[in-house]
């Protein structure tokens, strides 16, 4: 054991040191159409992640013509917010994930990037923010529910809150103006909480309230506990709101970390984070509509038909279904995030979606760490992504912040949760 531990943090330190002060050099490749490398296998993949430092009386950044400011502060892990109708905003927190180690990279890993999150122990609940005179600052900061289990999705419909925990879809009631849950939630229906490798449950549902979406991530970064580890995982869920029956949606998504309904289509999107140890620039992190019975790769293939060599068994059938994403986000920005912008965001940001990226750890030079707007036309991604909220790494290297849930308030705001300052950020046009 003295020998296997010795192992191990000789080759973190070989590989901390190796990736400190080198540069990389290769592109971020966005859009409908990026240029993909050839992959590139080691022994392990890069890793770092930015150590983590105080905001202070520092703020993010946003663009010209709008102002930030922390709603709420001293949270327990905050990751996805919902803005309800009469402008409360609740904030789902916590903690999950059970997946025992596969091998000494993951042990490694474990430790790197335990370095870029926050201490504070999971809240394993709902808080509630209300700013009751309209002034931008949330005066009420009290929890709606607690003693859930890593509570991730959230998702509204006449009267039903939604809360996708990491073992099972739960209905509170909820009557306008409600501060704290009547009483404990009843189970909609049960997810997949075996393993738990991925174990956040993305959550929106149709405008009419009929079904819901949840999006459950593998169980492994290519299949290494074997395909039965994988039932029912690395898909996205349509679950019937009345009586919890279940079919999977959409299929061979490696991890959806974010739902969203397009206003207007009804269409389904989601971001999805996708696998590694392929390279620094591979594989892509993508936005992408969401088909019924599509089927979207992993863990076959990659951005399409690109073959994955290393699973085993190979499916050259299933590969020729694969539908390529809309687009690409970049390779390990870990996107998070994902919510419709409204025309009470301005003119430059009235047609398109945000994206919380909440940041790589197996790159040499680390990427995301922000939020990002890629505009649409037509319905459709149009054009490069425009950074709208940075600031979140500072110029050393350090990291303050790392964005998760984004959520367009109607009135035009933008609400982020950053769960390494466990923080709320909400971002305003300035009159």
């Amino acid at each position: 054991m003295k020998h296997s531990s010795a192992l191990t943090t000789l080759a973190m330190a070989a590989l901390l040191s190796g990736c400190g002060g080198e540069e990389q050099n290769a592109a971020q490749h966005y859009g409908p159409d990026p240029k993909l490398p050839e992959p590139e296998r080691g022994l392990l993949p890069s890793m770092k992640i930015a150590e983590p430092t105080p905001w202070g009386d520092q703020l993010p950044t946003v663009p010209d013509g709008f102002s930030v400011t922390a709603i709420a502060t001293d949270l327990k892990i905050p990751r996805q917010t919902l803005v309800l109708p009469n402008g409360d905003i609740l904030v789902a927190e916590g903690r999950g994930g059970n997946a025992p180690k596969l091998k000494p990279k993951d042990v490694i890993a474990d430790v790197i990037k335990a370095r870029g999150t926050t201490s504070v122990e999971s809240g394993d609940r709902v808080t509630l923010l209300r700013d009751a005179d309209g002034d931008g600052e949330y005066e009420l900061q009290t929890v709606f529910a607690e003693d859930l289990n890593a509570p991730y999705g959230l998702a509204f419909h006449d009267g039903n809150l939604y809360v996708a925990n990491q073992d099972a879809l739960v209905r509170f009631d909820y009557q306008d103006g409600q501060t704290e849950a009547s009483g404990p939630p009843t189970q909609v229906a049960e997810l997949p909480s075996e393993i738990n490798h991925h174990w956040t449950k993305a959550l929106t549902i149709s405008p009419d309230g009929q079904y819901l979406y949840v999006g459950i991530g593998s169980n492994s970064n290519i299949t290494e506990r074997g395909m039965e580890a994988e039932i029912d995982r690395a898909m996205v869920w349509q679950i019937d709101a009345e009586t919890g029956a279940y079919k999977p949606y959409a299929t061979g998504l490696r991890n959806p970390t974010a739902l969203a309904i397009q206003p207007g289509s009804g269409q389904l999107w989601a971001v999805v984070n996708e696998r590694d140890e392929l390279g620094e620039d591979l594989v892509p992190d993508y936005l992408t509509s969401v088909r019924e019975g599509g089927f979207y790769g992993w863990p076959y293939s990659y951005w399409g038909k690109n073959v994955d060599p290393r699973v085993r068994p190979q499916n050259p059938d299933k590969v020729t279904t694969a539908i390529t994403p809309d687009y690409s986000l970049g390779s390990h920005v870990a996107a998070l995030g994902l919510d419709f912008s409204t025309a009470a965001m301005g003119e430059q940001f009235a047609d398109g979606v945000f994206v919380g990226e909440h940041g790589s750890w197996n790159r040499k030079e680390p990427v995301g760490y922000k939020v990002t707007f890629v505009p649409f036309s037509n319905g459709r991604p149009s054009g490069e992504p425009i950074d709208f909220v940075t600031g979140f790494r500072t110029e050393d290297g350090k990291t303050r912040g790392r964005p998760v849930g984004v959520t367009v308030d109607p009135s035009g705001a933008l609400i982020v949760a950053d769960d390494l300052a466990n923080t709320v950020w909400r971002v305003t046009r300035t009159p």
